[in-house]
């Protein structure tokens, strides 16, 4: 079924893709490298104001079936604010959010659809995470809560996914199955983030496809970004479909 505008496609209904795009042609190549299977980043940090990027990221949008991710550049949670008004007036398919920046954002949208995830960090120990991860709540002591009721709050709130940073390959292999089983126990979707790379790539996202994750949208960045352009690499896209279609079929 042909997806809406504010449904990511995702490959066998069960993986989409985000990546970042340095230019408008580079997020249309990054679609057509990706076959469609893509969520294209752009960062609220690289606009002054709301009203400059709703009219430049509309351009992103008529260009790759509105298949946006509105990012907060860095992850910085000062951008929170900004990306939740930002996504009201887009209405893309996918929002980044700081834990604490989920609530907002869906009630901005005003629908149920475009897909919002919470950022939440590993803390060290296996099955508890970080969620004190906003504008303020980051300057203080950590938060840290068991990642089922991470989950509950987030759906609470209105979220869609987990947003886990920094995955760090896999030092952590071990708090991200944890958090993977919990998101398959309570059906919600998973974005890991964070130092993932072509080479780490297939080995984390079988630890999500295995856990029984319903929906998985991982984010590779830097790792596959060309240093002299600032564009993301077309053939590396194409590269993790490639891996996609050997872990999915």
């Amino acid at each position: 079924m042909k997806p809406t505008s504010l449904t990511p496609n995702y490959y066998r209904d069960r993986v989409c893709l985000n990546v970042l795009a340095g230019s408008k042609a580079n997020a249309q190549a990054v679609y057509d490298a990706a076959e469609g299977h893509v969520l294209v980043g752009v960062l609220s940090k690289n606009y002054p104001d709301v009203a400059s990027a709703v009219a430049d990221m509309r351009g992103y949008a008529a260009l790759i079936n509105n298949a946006v991710s509105v990012g907060l550049g860095a992850g910085d949670p000062r951008q929170s604010v900004m990306v939740g008004q930002i996504a009201a007036a887009l209405q893309p398919q996918h929002v980044n959010q700081v834990f604490s920046g989920v609530g907002s954002s869906r009630a901005l949208l005003g629908q149920p659809d475009t897909v919002v995830n919470g950022l939440i960090s590993p803390t060290g120990r296996v099955g508890w995470v970080t969620i004190s991860t906003g504008p303020l709540s980051s300057g203080q002591p950590a938060a840290t809560v068991p990642v089922e009721t991470a989950i509950a709050m987030l759906k609470e709130m209105g979220g869609s996914a987990v947003k886990y940073f920094p995955m760090g390959g896999l030092a952590t292999r071990e708090e991200f199955a944890a958090v993977a089983r919990a998101c398959a126990a309570q059906d919600f979707w998973l974005e890991p983030t964070g130092g993932i790379d072509l080479e780490n790539f297939t080995p984390i996202m079988a630890i999500a496809l295995e856990a029984g994750v319903s929906k998985i949208i991982p984010h590779v960045y830097s790792s596959i970004i060309d240093s002299q352009s600032g564009d993301t690499r077309p053939a590396a896209v194409a590269a993790l479909l490639a891996q996609l279609r050997a872990l999915v079929g």
